[in-house]
C-alpha cells in the first residue's frame, strides 16, 4: 500500500515536468517562428540587397573608349582586350566536368606552364594550398586565353578587360594623347575630347565569394559591348609619318629644343599632318617627363618674326597706303622714337619693290610701309585678325596670344615699327598658319582642326572675311617671288607653283631678347589653286648660322614633296602669265 502511494505522488511531479518542457517548446518554435517571419517577410529585401553585395560586383561595360583612325581608317588608338585568369583549385576535379576527367594542382600547373610562360614550380607555389580565389595572372591576350579555353579546365576564369593601345606609338603621342592606367584620359585629344570617345553602356554583374574573389561563372560576365563607331580624324598617316621623320631629323642635326609642323587645307582648315618633336610613345607614357605632354604649338607664344610680314603687306594694301607696283627705300637701317632699327644682315638695299621687300626680308622696308597706316587703324586691324584671341578648334586648349595695350601701341611709336616685322607681339604657331591660311583662300578666317566631324560655330556670318580675294592674290604672288628669287628658294620644285616667307626671331627673356632663335617658314601650293598651308617652326637651334632658310625650308621640302604625292597635286608652269599643264 505504501508502495502504491508512492508512485501515485510521482505521477504529478512528472505531469509538471512535461507540461513545462512542452510549454518552452512551443516558446522556442514560436520565437523561432517569429524571428523566421521577421526575416524572411521584414527583413527580406534589405537582407537580399546585402547578400547581393557581398556575392557580386557590378562592374562598367568592357569597351569604354571608342577607337581614334585617320582619314583613311588607319587605327591611332583603340582598347585592345586582355584577360586576367583566375583560379579556384576545389573546382579542378568537379564532378560536372565537361570532359569527366579529375584533374590535381600538379596537373592543371604542366598543362598552364608553357600556356603562360611561368616557370612550374613558381605557378604550383602560387596556389599555396590555397583552394579558391587566386590571382594567377593578368595582361593575357586573346590568343594565350584561347588556349586556357581550349583546357576546359573547370575552376579556371578568364575575365576579359580593356587596355588602350597606340599601334603608332610616337608618331601621333603629341596630338592623340593618352590615358592612364585607370583608364582615364590624361592628354590630348583623349582628354581634350573625353566626351566623344568616352563609351556609355550598360553595366555587368559579376559574381563573387565572401572574400571577394571572383566566382566560377557560365554566364562570362564581361563581353565587349559592340560599338562600332570611332573617332575619325583628317590626318594622313602617310604624310604624318614623312613630316614626323624630316622634323626629326632637322631637330637631331641641329640640336634645337623642339620642332613642329603642320600641313592644313586653306579652305576648310582640316589637318593633313600635325608633327612635334621631340615626342613619346604613349603605350610607355610613365616613362616621360610630362613636359611633353603638352600641346605646345597651340598653348605656347613665340614672335612671328617675317612670317608676319606677308600679313601687314595685306593690311597696308587693304587701307590702300600702298600701290601694288609701288617702292620703298631700304638704306639698311632706321630710326624711330630714338630707337635704331635694322634689316637682319645690316645692310641696305637701295629702292626696292614690294616683292623685293618679302625676298630680302627687309625689316627697314617694312618699318617705313606700316608708318604709312595710321596706328590706332592698324592696332584695330590686329585686334580684329584675333591676335590677342584664344582660337577655338578641337585641339588643346589654345593660349591668347599677347598684343600691346592699344594706348601704348598708339602713343609710342616703336611698338607699330618693330610690329611691322613680327616682334613685339606673340602668337601661337597654330594661329599663324590660321591667318596665312586666309592669305590663300581669298581671305576668309577658316579654323583649324583634326576631327571630321568638327564643326564650326554657326552664326549669321560663319565666315568671317579678313582680306579680299584681290588682296589676298596679290599677296600670295609677292610670297611666290620669295620662292623664285629669295630666302625660300630652297622649297623651289620645278612645275609646282609654291610661295612662302622665312622667319628667324630672336627669343626675349624677362624683356631683353637673348641668342636664342626661333627659325620657321611658312608655304602655300599651288599658287595657281591655293589648297594647302605648311608652316615649319625649329625651336632654339643651337648653331650660331641657323635661319629659317638652312633650318625651317629644308624640313618644308621634304614634307611637300610627300604631299604632293598622296595629294596627286599635278604640276603647273607660268608660261607668260597663263598657268598651263606640264607636257
Amino acid at each position: 500500500m505504501k508502495k502504491y502511494k508512492k508512485i501515485v505522488r510521482l505521477i504529478p511531479l512528472d505531469q509538471r515536468r512535461f507540461k513545462f518542457l512542452y510549454i518552452f517548446s512551443l516558446l522556442l518554435i514560436f520565437c523561432l517562428f517569429g524571428r523566421l517571419v521577421k526575416l524572411q517577410v521584414f527583413n527580406a529585401s534589405d537582407l537580399q540587397r546585402k547578400a547581393r553585395l557581398i556575392q557580386s560586383s557590378k562592374t562598367n561595360a568592357l569597351k569604354k573608349r571608342r577607337a581614334i583612325v585617320d582619314r583613311n581608317n588607319r587605327l591611332i588608338a583603340y582598347d585592345k582586350p586582355l584577360y586576367k585568369l583566375w583560379a579556384h583549385p576545389k573546382y579542378f576535379n568537379f564532378p560536372g566536368d565537361s570532359i569527366n576527367r579529375v584533374r590535381s594542382i600538379e596537373e592543371v600547373t604542366e598543362k598552364l606552364s608553357p600556356i603562360l610562360d611561368i616557370n612550374g614550380e613558381i605557378l604550383l607555389s602560387k596556389f599555396n594550398n590555397k583552394m579558391s580565389g587566386i590571382k594567377l595572372l593578368d595582361k593575357i591576350s586573346e590568343e594565350k586565353a584561347e588556349k586556357i579555353k581550349n583546357l576546359q579546365i573547370s575552376g579556371l576564369d578568364l575575365f576579359k578587360y580593356s587596355q588602350r593601345y597606340y599601334p603608332q606609338g610616337e608618331l601621333y603621342s603629341n596630338l592623340v594623347g593618352f590615358v592612364n592606367d585607370e583608364n582615364i584620359a590624361s592628354a590630348g585629344l583623349e582628354l581634350h575630347l573625353d566626351n566623344q570617345i568616352k563609351v556609355f553602356n550598360k553595366s555587368n554583374l559579376i559574381k563573387r565569394g565572401g572574400d571577394g574573389t571572383p566566382l566560377p561563372d557560365n554566364s562570362a560576365p564581361g563581353d565587349f559591348i559592340s560599338d562600332y563607331k570611332s573617332l575619325g580624324l583628317t590626318i594622313d598617316s602617310k604624310l604624318q609619318k614623312a613630316s614626323f621623320n624630316a622634323l626629326s631629323k632637322q631637330v637631331s642635326k641641329w640640336k634645337a629644343k623642339k620642332g613642329f609642323a603642320i600641313v592644313m587645307d586653306v579652305n576648310n582648315g582640316r589637318i593633313l599632318s600635325l608633327v612635334t618633336v621631340p615626342s613619346y610613345d604613349p603605350n610607355k607614357f610613365w616613362q616621360y617627363d610630362s613636359g611633353l605632354f603638352r600641346g605646345w604649338y597651340s598653348q605656347d607664344l613665340f614672335e612671328p618674326g617675317s612670317t608676319f610680314k606677308p600679313i601687314n603687306l595685306a593690311l597696308a594694301l587693304e587701307e590702300k597706303v600702298i600701290q601694288k607696283d609701288g617702292v620703298v627705300e631700304d638704306i639698311g637701317k632706321i630710326n624711330v622714337g630714338g630707337w635704331t632699327l635694322s634689316n637682319w644682315d645690316k645692310k641696305g638695299n637701295g629702292y626696292i619693290d614690294y616683292p623685293k621687300v618679302l625676298q630680302v626680308s627687309s625689316n627697314v622696308g617694312m618699318v617705313k610701309i606700316m608708318q604709312n597706316l595710321d596706328p590706332t587703324i592698324y592696332w584695330d586691324w590686329l585686334k580684329n585678325l584675333g591676335i590677342n584671341k584664344n582660337l577655338e578648334t578641337d585641339l588643346f586648349e589654345s593660349t591668347a596670344g599677347q598684343l600691346k595695350r592699344k594706348d601704348l601701341f598708339v602713343n609710342q611709336s616703336i611698338e607699330p615699327a618693330v610690329t611691322s616685322f613680327g616682334k613685339g607681339f606673340s602668337i601661337s604657331p597654330l594661329k599663324l598658319v590660321q591667318l596665312h591660311a586666309a592669305l590663300a583662300n581669298g581671305g576668309f578666317e577658316v579654323t583649324p582642326h583634326v576631327t571630321s566631324t568638327f564643326k564650326e560655330r554657326v552664326n549669321k556670318n560663319p565666315k568671317k572675311q579678313f582680306f579680299s580675294h584681290e588682296v589676298s592674290k596679290t599677296v600670295l604672288e609677292w610670297m611666290e617671288s620669295v620662292v623664285d628669287k629669295g630666302s625660300g628658294s630652297g622649297v623651289k620644285i620645278e612645275g609646282y607653283r609654291i610661295a612662302g616667307k622665312t622667319g628667324t626671331s630672336q627669343k626675349a627673356l624677362n624683356g631683353s631678347y637673348t641668342s636664342k632663335k626661333v627659325c620657321s617658314f611658312v608655304a602655300t601650293l599651288p599658287v595657281n589653286d591655293p589648297k594647302y598651308a605648311v608652316l615649319v617652326v625649329v625651336d632654339e637651334p643651337s648653331k650660331s648660322y641657323a635661319y629659317g632658310s638652312t633650318v625651317a625650308v629644308p624640313v618644308a621640302k621634304e614634307i611637300i614633296e610627300s604631299l604632293i604625292v598622296i595629294e596627286k597635286i599635278p604640276p603647273k608652269i607660268k608660261d607668260h602669265g597663263m598657268i598651263v599643264k606640264k607636257p
